[in-house]
């Protein structure tokens, strides 16, 4: 089976245990294909963690999961060197950071300082134990959940976190013929250890290749910075989105287009991915009654195309 046709069963795969949300579904996988990290925000309950654990099944990664809690330390994710008799030395133990794929479970449960320790391992692909730099391994993706700001315990995460996260998503509730399917089957998170992974790892990294080798046209990369000026123009946003974000838009746009079967960027793969990338950067200005993916939407339509 070819490469591209094995992308189209994982997406397949992956529709069966996320019923109703394919949109969804193709954005997690663009922005695993693009090498970035995700952000799933939503209420507890809609099947955040089903996600992010049917995502490291089906790419064929290892996986490891952390509840994030008010208690932990950053040394639980990273993990601790500990003294043994035997060998009269201290021997490293590593944390669950050294996987493929970290499922971040309600991050925004965590203290500051054990965020920013995740931070680095995000922006870095490598921890610093002990003055001692360790390597992360190749791929690393971190798949972070988290609830709704207004829900006890949470604290925010600030901007220099979120500016690491690629895309955020939503899932939202099922539509009623998606939720009676899921009533009327069994429990996901058995189908789930059932799913067996789809691609090799370098399968993903052909993959991955194959995106960054998705043409942009300089017409194309005008409207791409139309739109960055929009975001640092003052009328939609207190602050503008940085060349990082705009490097990373472009990164999943590529990755859209690829999922639409193309080699070449069109500025409906920017529209379709711009508020799952850009939404979470930005403060809308002032008290329009509008979120930022409605401003950004807003945004979108204001900026003609090329």
């Amino acid at each position: 089976m070819h490469v591209k046709e094995k992308l189209q069963t994982l997406l397949n795969q992956l529709n069966t245990v996320i019923v109703g949300k394919s949109a969804q579904v193709s954005d997690c996988v663009a922005c695993l294909l693009a090498g970035g990290h995700l952000l799933i925000e939503d209420v507890p309950g809609v099947g955040k963690t089903t996600l992010a654990h049917a995502l490291s099944r089906s790419f064929g990664l290892e996986f490891s999961r952390v509840q994030f809690t008010a208690d932990l330390m950053p040394s639980d994710l990273s993990g601790v060197s500990i003294y043994e008799r035997q060998k009269e030395s201290f021997v490293f133990h590593p944390g669950p950071v050294f996987a493929q794929v970290l499922l971040a479970d309600e991050i925004n449960r965590a203290s500051p300082k054990t965020q920013s320790a995740l931070l680095e391992a995000m922006e870095e692909k490598q921890v610093t134990i002990e003055g001692e730099t360790r390597p992360l391994p190749q791929p690393f993706f971190v798949i972070a959940t988290q609830n709704p700001h207004d829900q006890l315990g949470t604290y925010a995460l600030p901007e220099s976190q979120l500016d690491r996260f690629h895309m955020r998503i939503s899932l939202g509730y099922p539509d009623r013929a998606a939720e009676r399917e899921l009533l009327r089957g069994g429990d996901r998170r058995d189908l789930v250890e059932r799913l067996p992974a789809v691609l090799t790892l370098p399968e993903l990294q052909a993959l991955q290749q194959l995106v960054q080798q998705v043409h942009a046209a300089d017409p194309l990369l005008n409207y791409m910075q139309d739109l960055l000026a929009a975001t640092r123009s003052g009328r939609w946003f207190l602050q503008g989105l940085s060349p990082r974000a705009g490097i990373a838009i472009m990164r999943a746009a590529k990755a859209q287009a690829f999922l639409n079967g193309r080699d070449y960027v069109a500025p409906d793969d920017i529209a379709a991915i711009l508020p799952q990338t850009a939404a979470h950067r930005l403060v809308p200005v002032g008290n329009a009654g509008r979120g930022a993916v409605e401003q950004v939407r807003a945004m979108l339509d204001a900026v003609p195309l090329p």
